[in-house]
C-alpha cells in the first residue's frame, strides 16, 4: 500500500508502537464508543443529550477526517490540527456524557487517553519529518 510505504519512511517519535498494535486497539476503542453511545441514548433523548450527541458525532467525523489527512493527503500538520479539534470535542463529549450517564462517559476515557497519545505521536511525526 502506497500510503503505508510513505508512513514507514517517516522518522518515528519515541514511544511509537509497532504497526500491529493499532488494529486491535482501534477495534476495542470503536466497540467501546458504540457501547457508550447505546448506554447514552438509552432512556430517550432530551435537548441536553442531543447537544452531547452532536459533539460525539463531530469528534467521530474528525476521527475519520484525521485518517484522510494523515494517510490519504500525507499532510501531518493538517492532521495535527484536526486532532486538536478531535481532542477538544472528545473532552466536551466526555464532560457532557457524565451529566447523563457516568457509565457511558467512563467508556470514553480510554479513547480520550488514546487520542491524547495520538496527539503526541502526530506532533512527533511533524517535528521529526
Amino acid at each position: 500500500m502506497k500510503n503505508m510505504d510513505w508512513f514507514h519512511s517517516l522518522n518515528s517519535p519515541f514511544l511509537a508502537p509497532p504497526d500491529w498494535v493499532f488494529t486491535p486497539v482501534w477495534i476495542i476503542l470503536y466497540a467501546m464508543l458504540a457501547v457508550s453511545f447505546f448506554l447514552f441514548i438509552r432512556g430517550g433523548l432530551n435537548k441536553g443529550k442531543k447537544i452531547a450527541l452532536l459533539f460525539f458525532f463531530m469528534q467521530l467525523l474528525l476521527n475519520f477526517s484525521w485518517v484522510c489527512a494523515f494517510f490519504g493527503m500525507q499532510n501531518i500538520l493538517f492532521a495535527l490540527i484536526i486532532l486538536m479539534f478531535m481532542w477538544l470535542f472528545t473532552l466536551i463529549t466526555l464532560i457532557l456524557f457524565v451529566i447523563y450517564s457516568k457509565a457511558a462517559a467512563l467508556l470514553l476515557v480510554p479513547y480520550f487517553i488514546w487520542i491524547s497519545f495520538a496527539f503526541y505521536l502526530n506532533f512527533g511525526y511533524l517535528v521529526l519529518n
